[in-house]
């Protein structure tokens, strides 16, 4: 049975309708844009110290929501510099949402996009090629590093890229969200096929520390309503536990025992807490600023 199990990014539209789904879902945006609000304008306080031009690079910038907002915050900072900002992305969906997004976006005249179709590897391997190595003042990679195969190396080649001044901002599920609960226990038996690693904030600091690197840490409250993973045929049930354990289909392919285990550990408080007759998923996030 469980060879009928695959990975839930061998079909991208299905990817994208339970990412929606989720994003629809949850505060994850919501707790970002406290974040981004609150904390962002104190990071890229001296990225541009001195500047005509910042250069940004946004790592799986997505559809561009918080790309935008970290713009603004960096405009804010720094009025009337030249902002160069470069999107990695290998959605071509999302990469058109992105550029609708701006088109409709007023006070962009000093941003400069451009858009890469590619993965973070294919950039890498291309910039090797290309024996080229641009610096850039800001780096951010948010809820992305679970698509690299190799996560310390991938940010030691990006915070190698960075100026004097700069920064690399990294956003992931905390260690102490129900993502770290879930994956610590059924990630064995979901089908990843490469495409896919477990990791939290809660394994970076290791990571940063043998690397020598210099970091903050912040936590950020989230949740997620999963009231309807319990109704047996729920479309958006279905879509959201295909979302949580990354496999297609996961409730028509899952070997009914682990598809029992798994929805009664979504029930307990190491992944979710009851309110008001409904059930909220731990989605707290974890943010990591890296020095130079």
């Amino acid at each position: 049975m469980a060879s009928r199990m695959r990975s839930l990014l061998n079909d991208p539209d299905r990817y994208l309708q339970s990412f929606r789904l989720f994003l629809e879902k949850s505060t994850e945006h919501q707790s970002m844009r406290e974040f981004m609000e609150r904390q962002l304008p104190d990071v890229i306080a001296s990225i541009g110290n001195g500047k005509s031009t910042i250069n940004v690079l946004s790592i799986g910038g997505g559809a561009g929501e918080m790309d935008l907002l970290i713009l603004s915050k960096i405009q804010a900072r720094y009025p009337g510099v030249t902002i160069n900002n470069d999107v990695i992305e290998p959605s071509a969906d999302q990469i058109s949402k992105y550029k609708e997004r701006v088109a409709q976006t007023s006070n962009l005249g000093n941003v400069k996009f451009t858009w890469h179709k590619e993965t973070a590897h294919e950039y890498e391997s291309r910039m090797n090629t290309e024996k080229k190595s641009k610096k850039w003042d800001f780096i951010h990679m948010i809820q992305m590093l679970y698509y690299v195969k190799d996560v310390p190396a991938t940010i030691r080649y990006f915070h190698s890229l960075l100026e004097s001044q700069g920064k690399l901002l990294i956003i992931l599920v905390s260690g102490n969200s129900g993502w770290e609960t879930l994956w610590k226990k059924y990630g064995s038996f979901l089908p990843l096929d490469d495409l896919c690693s477990f990791v939290s904030a809660g394994d970076l600091p290791r990571m940063l520390d043998s690397a020598g690197l210099k970091y903050q840490l912040y936590e950020l409250p989230s949740h997620m309503d999963i009231t309807s993973c319990f109704i047996e045929g729920d479309r958006n049930g279905e879509l959201l536990l295909d979302f949580l354990t990354e496999t297609l289909e996961f409730s028509k392919t899952a070997p009914p025992e682990l598809k029992h285990q798994l929805i009664e550990e979504l029930k307990q408080p190491g992944c979710s807490e009851n309110r008001d007759g409904k059930v909220f998923f731990n989605n707290n996030l974890g943010v990591i600023v890296i020095e130079p």
